[in-house]
Order: C-alpha cells, then sequence, then structure tokens
C-alpha cells in the first residue's frame, strides 16, 4: 500500500473510533489487556532546586538565564519543585493507578562537572525516590539524559568525547540502579536535540549551525551505544532503549520542490536516528538536492557498529505532523542577525483543529508513524512504547477554582483509542506513556503551555488536579 494511501485510511479510522471515547468506561474496556499506561517527566522541568548540594550547571541552565530565550522570561529555579515535593507526586501517581513512571536523572546533579565522582547528595535523592517507587508498585522507566548536558563538558554534544564521559555515567547508575529500573532509556530525542539545540538554536545550548549540527547528532549516538555497553557491563537487569522523535512527514503540494524538501525533512525528523540505531547506516537525503547530510557520511563504521547493537525496545515520541513547503520561512526575519532557518518550513493544516498552542489535532498521526517503523524496519524493530504523549490547553479554573479541562480529556481519549485499535489490529506497542503528570517548565515556552493532568499554584506550588486527572483515573479503572 502506498504511503499516502496507509494515511488515509489511519486518518478515517481514528476519525471514526476515537470519538467515542470521551467516556472513561468505554475506553477502558477497549484497552488491551497487558498494554501498560504510564506518565513521562524529565528532571530539569520538574526538579527545580538548582543550586541545592552540590549541582552543576546545565546548558538549560544557561540558555534560560539569556534574555529572550523563554516565553514570559521564566525560570526553570523552581519548576514543578518535584525535588522537595516529590512524596505528594508519588501519592498524586498511586492515586492515578498508573502502571509506570518514566523519569530522568539530572546529569549535572549527579557530576557537576560531567565526569568524575557521583555526588552523594543527588545519589540519596534518586535512590529514596526509586525506592519509594518501587515500594508503591510503580514500574521505572529511567532516562540517563534528557537535554541537560553539564556546562562543564566543552563543547556539549559537538565533543566526541562526552559521549565516553556519557557512558562512564551510565556505567556507575547501571550498577547503582540495576535492580530497580525496569527499563533504562540512554537519551530523549537526540535529533531534536540536534536539530533544536545546535543547528537551530531555539533550544539548549542555542548554537546555530544548521547542517554542521550533524557531529552533535551522532556524539549522541555514539553516547548511546557506549552507554548500552555500559549498562550490559554493569549487569543491569531491566531492558535497555531510548526515545526517538518522529513524525508524518508530506508535501504541502505536487510541486518537485516540495516533494524533494518533505523528503529532506522526512529524513531528518524519522530516520536520523532509526536508521543509524537499527539498521547500522545512515540515510542520504534526495538526489535533487545539495549533500545536506555529506557529513554523516564519514562516520566511523566502528562507531555505527556500537550504535546499532540490538536495542530490547524502541520509544516514540509522536509530534504532530509536518507539512512541508521549499523555501525559507518567509515569517523569520532575514538580514544581520536573523535567525538560522533550514531550507524549507512548515505549511498549516487549515483542515484538522487545533491545541491550545496552534499543533494539529491529529490522532491518525501516532498510528501513522509506528506504522510507518514497522514497514520501513521490519525484524529489526524491537517491541514499541509510546512515550510523551500529550497537549497543551490553557486552562482556567471555575468559580470553584475546579479546572474542567474537557479539551484535554478529548485529545487523551482520542488518542488512547487510536492506539488501543491499533494494538488490537497487531502494532507492536507494549505501553503508553502521557506527557504528564504535573504542568512542568516546557524548555522554551517556559510555563505558557501547560500539558499536566495537576495544575501548580505558582506562587504555593500546591498540587491542584484537574478534570483530567480524575478522568484518567476512571479509565484505568475500567480496564478489564
Amino acid at each position: 500500500m502506498r504511503e499516502d494511501e496507509a494515511r488515509g485510511r489511519d486518518r478515517r479510522e481514528v476519525r471514526v473510533e476515537a470519538a467515542r471515547f470521551d467516556d472513561p468506561r468505554e475506553l477502558g474496556g477497549l484497552l488491551p489487556p497487558g498494554l501498560r499506561i504510564g506518565l513521562a517527566q524529565s528532571a530539569f522541568q520538574t526538579e527545580g532546586s538548582l543550586e541545592t548540594g552540590g549541582r552543576g550547571r546545565s546548558v538549560w541552565d544557561d540558555f534560560a538565564l539569556k534574555r529572550g530565550t523563554i516565553a514570559e522570561e521564566a525560570t526553570p529555579e523552581i519548576a514543578t519543585d518535584f525535588l522537595l515535593r516529590w512524596r505528594e507526586d508519588l501519592a498524586l501517581l498511586v492515586d492515578l493507578g498508573v502502571d509506570e513512571l518514566r523519569l530522568s536523572v539530572s546529569w549535572p546533579r549527579l557530576q557537576p562537572d560531567g565526569r568524575g565522582p557521583i555526588d552523594r547528595g543527588g545519589l540519596g535523592f534518586y535512590d529514596r525516590l526509586l525506592d519509594a517507587l518501587a515500594e508503591s508498585g510503580i514500574r521505572v522507566a529511567l532516562t540517563l539524559h534528557h537535554r541537560d548536558t553539564p556546562s562543564a563538558l566543552s563543547g556539549g554534544w559537538m565533543n566526541r568525547d562526552t559521549a565516553f564521559r556519557f557512558g562512564d555515567l551510565a556505567f556507575e547508575l547501571g550498577g547503582r540502579f540495576g535492580d530497580r529500573v525496569a527499563d533504562w532509556i540512554t537519551l530523549d530525542q537526540p535529533s531534536t536535540v540536534m536539530l533544536e539545540g545546535y543547528a537551530l538554536a531555539r533550544q539548549a545550548p542555542g548554537a546555530g549551525r544548521l547542517f554542521s549540527a550533524l557531529p552533535a547528532l551522532h556524539h549522541q549516538l555514539l553516547g548511546h551505544g557506549v552507554a548500552l555497553e555500559a549498562l550490559r557491563a554493569a549487569e543491569v537487569t531491566g531492558r535497555i532503549g531510548l526515545v526517538d522523535a518522529l513524525a508524518p512527514v508530506e508535501p504541502a503540494s505536487d510541486d518537485d520542490r516540495d516533494r524533494a524538501f518533505a523528503s529532506l525533512a522526512d529524513v531528518l525528523r524519522n530516520r536520523l536516528v532509526a536508521d543509524a540505531v537499527l539498521t547500522g547506516s545512515y540515510p542520504v537525503g534526495p538526489e535533487e538536492l545539495p549533500p545536506f547530510l555529506g557529513a554523516l557520511a564519514q562516520a566511523d563504521p566502528v562507531d555505527l557498529a556500537r550504535i546499532s547493537a540490538p536495542l530490547d525496545f524502541y520509544a516514540v515520541a509522536p509530534l504532530p505532523p509536518l507539512r512541508i513547503v521549499a523555501g525559507r520561512d518567509p515569517a523569520l526575519p532575514t538580514g544581520v542577525g536573523a535567525p538560522p532557518a533550514l531550507p524549507f518550513h512548515t505549511a498549516p493544516w487549515p483542515e484538522l483543529d487545533r491545541t491550545g498552542d496552534g499543533s494539529p489535532v491529529a490522532p491518525w498521526a501516532v498510528v501513522s508513524v509506528l506504522r510507518s517503523l514497522v514497514e520501513r524496519y521490519g525484524e529489526a524493530l524491537p517491541p514499541l512504547v509510546v512515550t510523551a504523549l500529550g497537549a497543551s490547553y490553557p486552562d482556567e479554573p471555575d468559580r470553584q477554582g475546579a479546572i474542567v479541562d474537557t479539551e484535554r480529556i478529548r485529545w487523551l481519549g482520542a488518542h488512547l483509542a487510536a492506539l488501543a485499535e491499533a494494538v488490537h489490529d497487531g502494532l507492536p506497542v507494549e505501553a503508553v506513556q502521557l506527557w504528564t503528570l504535573v504542568d512542568a517548565f516546557e524548555w522554551q515556552h517556559g510555563y505558557s503551555r501547560p500539558h499536566g493532568l495537576v495544575a501548580v499554584d505558582t506562587r504555593s506550588r500546591d498540587r491542584v488536579p484537574k478534570a483530567s486527572f480524575d478522568w484518567l483515573r476512571r479509565v484505568l479503572d475500567a480496564r478489564s
């Protein structure tokens, strides 16, 4: 079946079926037995206490200090205050009834200089947290690096040595936490880190290297391979994988240039990581375009062998679908001081509803990228996990102070229903991790794009469960 036909099939099925599942009992009954439902979060976006103990600085600490980089000049210094209030959040997780929690460690909290001995204070915090999760019966997926690279590592991921420092961290944590972690995730979304942080300067570390940033991708993936070896050497009992961010991509028209640049966008978004990790080689761009990806053609085969060592699972962070137009984004300024820009940009989806941040609502997109993975990689693809599945909507309390986030409930219901039906049809998805429990620091958007099931009072940091929290609890209670 052609890709455009498959996309059309996905859209029709999801639009017809998912609309029925705002009802938590009906949706709970649809969820396949054995499909784990959990939540996901990250250290930098939640912990706060950036100056506590011996924690070092991260590239995100530095980036957030630059004027104009974070919406509303928000600061991550407190975030959700998870470092101090994690017991409250654990009680919420238990009340909710989730199967698992994906969380990350803060590399600079554990190794302030990105190398050397592990800080006892940081280690003690994660020890207590993992023990409490185990006692509560909540399965743990632990991300070793979720974007907060220590500032002390000169050059960050542009420096090959960072990959080996990351491997050292993985070995230490594998030996310490190996008995309490079910799933180890080496990296979160390495292509996003490269594109947003090193190529386009929209995220930390704020470099605008465009295609000269490709070594930052390779070194992250090398770090993944080295960390995987380190975890195996530490004899961890859990499974090992990584998170890749994927999105359906299509040209905005039948124009040859739109088609060519849509192919390039598809490679950048969907194949840089997956090809390297699952096949041991990097993809090439369309023949009709300049060799934008030429730097990856020189990759050392020894590196690629380490990068492509077998995984136990492959986690996908689904992104909204992309409709590609050739040419630089005309909305961006030009001239001296203009931001870096790719040779293509995205067009809107006027036929689709939008979330609060303007993203198209497309449950079919999640199913589409997962099916594409299965079709492209076949037996090389391990079992799948869907992670960071969530949407931003404005949350306005009513007169009684309750937050009735009906739009978020509909979004979550539609996407969970789409995934449930795809799993019933044979898609090899083992778990779905929703983003997120508590409204967190959403990178360059600060606190302007709430995703959580629980709001946080900006002054007291008290937790206020939304209607979506109660809705998901009833969905999970209704599972067969």
